[in-house]
């Protein structure tokens, strides 16, 4: 892997202590081309569901092209604690849940990650009971898990949620779900997951109508297939899984992130630069290149798994609707509005996912962009320059965003809210640098994580 080196060196922290204050900032100085080529991770919201899928095996999980982000440390912290032994080397981790038995997740580290909650269909399908607390995340919207509880009441299970817990326990002496006809009010990608999880395991047929279509629902499918489970029409929108007794070991190599890879594009548009991308899956790509090549941005598929970006001097506004895949991702809602903001013309973006997630526009109009909001509706008028200011990023994307507009302002830009970005991209800032850009981090304290794994309580290093 380049980049950073990642010092495994200490345990696990306490889980208070996690998710340290974050006083890091990026100091990005505008207006340098970028040229060269980027490597894309492993897709983050993948890894995060595989890594809960490993525990439907009683044997040994190798996975592959693991990005080393503060979401999947947490990840790691969470099925730790479950008492699983984990392994991590470079981007390779190695989960072994053969003596898995506790069926109570912790409260201080579930509420830091969203996808965490995700793992109850897993721990159900194997033990019978769970103890998962509602999840936590980014601030970007609610998103409630009543679709999850259906799910799961549909198959057998009782659920009851108290204090902030949701309990789950399969009835009677069965101690295996049963099979069910399932249909999601909303596609939801993380209902989707965990259904399809815990009906691996279960006794007869689940069918899921109205599934999520996302290309890591996919690639959890073909994950559980890798060890033996029964999965068919994974993206698209009637899932049918039947039911297997057990799964067996398996090495499997994580998906490129998407999102990643979309981000990037959107960096060399912003900064009228050429680079290369490998390796993505241009298919999983074809919203974000699609309104690329609308605004007059050329992205050629120059091989099976490598996307690169051709300049242009300028580029035009066009109109943005977030959706399910295969619609325009909502994760790439925010770098765009980046973009947008120095189109010619009028954009507008409406955002019908999440209704929290226009945020970032008042931070890139303090670097000159003239974005006003009302509603999950923002009205772009495309300016010619950006000016760097401090500005801070309040989830994610929205920091990401606020990267890409820095590259391409004039002056210094500060961005607040690393911890943000650090869930999402791994090393960032070097893979920038790299290409050509002045990305400096300072202050160590909230610099991506380093990463370690526990094996029965014992300190295990990733070296």
């Amino acid at each position: 892997m380049e980049g950073r080196q990642i010092n495994s060196s200490r345990s696990l922290p306490d889980a208070k202590s996690s998710v340290p204050e974050d006083s890091s900032v990026l100091e990005i100085w505008g207006g340098h081309s970028l040229q060269g080529r980027v490597t894309i991770n492993g897709a983050k919201n993948s890894a995060l569901v595989i890594m809960a899928g490993a525990l439907l095996c009683s044997g040994d999980c190798r996975i592959r092209n693991v990005p080393l982000l503060a979401d999947v440390k947490r990840m790691m912290q969470v099925i730790s604690a479950l008492g699983v032994d984990l392994k991590l080397n470079g981007n390779v981790l190695d989960i072994n849940a053969r003596d898995f038995s506790t069926s109570k997740a912790p409260y201080e580290l579930v509420t830091q990650l969203r996808a965490s909650f995700f793992a109850i269909g897993a721990i159900l399908a194997r033990l019978g009971v769970a103890q998962m607390p509602l999840p936590g995340g980014c601030a970007i919207g609610a998103r409630p898990v009543d679709l999850h509880v259906r799910g799961l009441q549909a198959m057998g299970a009782e659920v009851q949620i108290e204090h902030g817990i949701c309990n789950a326990h399969i009835p009677g002496n069965r101690r295996r779900l049963q099979g069910a006809k399932i249909y999601l009010d909303s596609p939801s990608v993380g209902a989707t997951e965990t259904l399809m999880m815990a009906a691996t395991l279960a006794e007869g047929e689940t069918i899921i109508e109205n599934a999520a279509r996302e290309p890591e629902v996919v690639d959890l499918a073909n994950f559980c297939n890798a060890m033996g489970a029964k999965i068919s029409g994974a993206g698209t929108s009637k899932i049918v899984i039947d039911g297997v007794p057990e799964l067996h070991s398996l090495d499997y190599t994580i998906i490129p992130d998407r999102i990643e890879a979309g981000t990037f594009l959107v960096a060399g548009a912003i900064t009228r630069s050429e680079i290369i991308l490998s390796p993505v899956i241009p298919e999983h790509l074809i919203p974000v290149t699609a309104k690329l090549q609308e605004m007059g941005i050329s992205v050629v598929e120059e091989t099976a798994n490598t996307l690169r970006i051709l300049p242009v001097d300028k580029f035009q506004a066009t109109n943005i609707e977030t959706s399910p895949h295969p619609g325009f991702p909502t994760d790439m809602q925010a770098p765009f509005m980046s973009l947008l903001a120095l189109a010619e013309g009028e954009s507008i973006i409406k955002e019908n996912v999440f209704e929290n997630r226009l945020r970032h526009a008042s931070e890139l109009n303090r670097l000159g962009a003239d974005i006003r909001v009302k509603g999950n509706t923002a009205l772009i008028h495309g300016v010619k320059t950006l000016s760097g200011a401090p500005v801070l990023g309040t989830d994610l994307r929205a920091t990401a965003a606020l990267v890409i507009a820095a590259l391409a302002a004039e002056g210094k830009t500060t961005i607040q809210g690393l911890s943000h970005l650090d869930r999402g991209y791994e090393l960032i800032d070097e893979k920038l640098n790299k290409l050509g850009a002045k990305v400096e981090r300072l202050n160590v304290t909230g610099t991506q994580p380093e990463f370690t794994a526990s094996v029965n309580g014992n300190s295990k290093t990733s070296a």
